[in-house]
Order: structure tokens, then C-alpha cells, then sequence
């Protein structure tokens, strides 16, 4: 806890004398204590873009620039999989990710999002809307894409404690605590957990999304919904 008593000390010196606003100072505690610049107010996360898909413009660009002739259809095999993938990578790719074949079951492709869409929250909109659409555009036997996510810790209370014990160290430095309320449907297609946090940082936007972002990315689970108790 000294450390953390030494950086709420930091942080009301450098307030007085007007010294967050040096660069240096920002970019420190920024990069060190990533997580209590976010509850102390120093260096706030940037808003949170609005949900999209990489490919909410592909028809047009598709009309312009389409290597593959839309008269022709291909039959189901890996490497006519990879062809079509390889027109749509570049707009994966424009928002730091890609993708890759996992399998082929039959008349089922499983596809892994790789990089910043394996984690974004539209990855089922850019796997069904733009993958699945244009794969089975071209490939007519494909009955189904789905995504095939990389090994990661099931959705436990274990886990998820695990996870808060990460945070909450910087939430009691400012007298508050975070718990969980409530995990159900961990075995549907949209789990549910329901968190509760008090003290000073509940009113805290910015700390009730930092934890629900810790959440899904160390879980990885589709569809898992994070929400907040009055």
C-alpha cells in the first residue's frame, strides 16, 4: 500500500502546483499506474468509439475493386476459403487485426478473428455481416460461418475474482471496493455478470469500463455481458 499512498501524494503535490499538465508527468503516471491515472482523474481513457464494423463500407468498395468475378462461383476448399479471406484482410487489417482459417467441418468454416478483432465488441457483426456474407456470396456451399476463439480461462467466480484482484488495491486507496453480485447463463450464448462497486469511484464512468473491459478481454467469452447494481 505505500506505493499507492505515494502516488496519491504525488498527484495532490504536482495538483497544487499545477504540474499535471507537464508531459512528462502525464505520460508517467499514464504508463506505470495506468489504471489509478483513470480513478485519480489523470490521463482519462479517450471516449470509446462507436461500435462499427470494418466492413460497413465493403459493398462499395467491393462494387470499385473486386478481384474475384461475381458471375463465377468457387466450390468449398481451403484454398478458395483463403482467396475470399484475402480481399477482405486489408479492411481487418485497417483497424489492427486480422484473420484465419481454424477449420473446415463439412459445410462449416470456423474462422479465428485475430489482433484488435478478436477482442472488439462488434466481432460478431464483422463475422456474420461481412465474412460469413461474402464467403457464401462466393462459396454457395458454406451453410455457416462461425468463430472459433483461442483457448482462454472459462468463466468462473474464481476467474473473475482473479481478475478484481487486480484493481482492487487502486479502488481502495480511494476508500471504495468492487464485488461480485450475481454470474448466470455461463453456459448460453450470452452470460451475464452482475458487479456492484461503492466509494468514491462508482460514480466514475471511467472506472466501471476499464474493469468490464478487463473482464472481456481476459475471459474472451461471446456474447458475456457486464453489468453494474445500483
Amino acid at each position: 500500500m505505500r506505493i499507492y499512498r505515494m502516488l496519491l501524494l504525488l498527484v495532490s503535490v504536482a495538483s497544487s502546483f499545477q504540474l499535471l499538465s507537464m508531459p512528462s508527468l502525464r505520460r508517467r503516471l499514464d504508463h506505470h499506474h495506468g489504471f489509478a491515472g483513470v480513478l485519480l482523474g489523470v490521463g482519462f481513457p479517450r471516449p470509446a468509439a462507436p461500435i462499427s464494423s470494418p466492413f460497413e463500407n465493403f459493398a462499395l468498395d467491393d462494387e470499385e475493386d473486386d478481384e474475384l468475378d461475381p458471375d463465377v462461383e468457387l466450390p468449398l476448399t481451403l484454398e478458395n476459403v483463403e482467396r475470399v479471406l484475402d480481399e477482405l484482410r486489408p479492411y481487418l487489417m485497417s483497424d489492427g487485426g486480422n484473420v484465419r482459417v481454424a477449420a473446415i467441418d463439412g459445410p462449416v468454416v470456423r474462422l479465428e478473428l485475430e489482433g484488435a478483432c478478436g477482442t472488439c465488441p462488434s466481432s460478431t457483426m464483422t463475422m456474420k455481416m461481412g465474412l460469413e456474407r461474402r464467403l457464401k456470396e462466393v462459396i454457395p456451399e458454406i451453410s455457416e460461418v462461425v468463430q472459433a476463439l483461442p483457448s482462454a480461462p472459462d468463466l468462473t467466480l474464481d476467474g473473475v475474482n482473479e481478475v478484481l484482484d487486480g484493481v482492487r488495491p487502486f479502488l481502495s486507496v480511494a476508500g471504495g471496493q468492487v464485488d461480485v453480485v450475481d454470474l448466470s447463463g455461463v453456459t448460453s450464448i450470452q452470460p451475464t455478470l452482475l458487479l456492484s462497486i461503492t466509494g468514491k469511484s462508482a460514480s466514475l464512468h471511467s472506472v466501471r469500463t476499464e474493469i468490464t473491459q478487463r473482464i472481456q478481454r481476459y475471459f474472451m467469452t461471446p456474447g458475456l455481458r457486464v453489468e453494474w447494481s445500483d
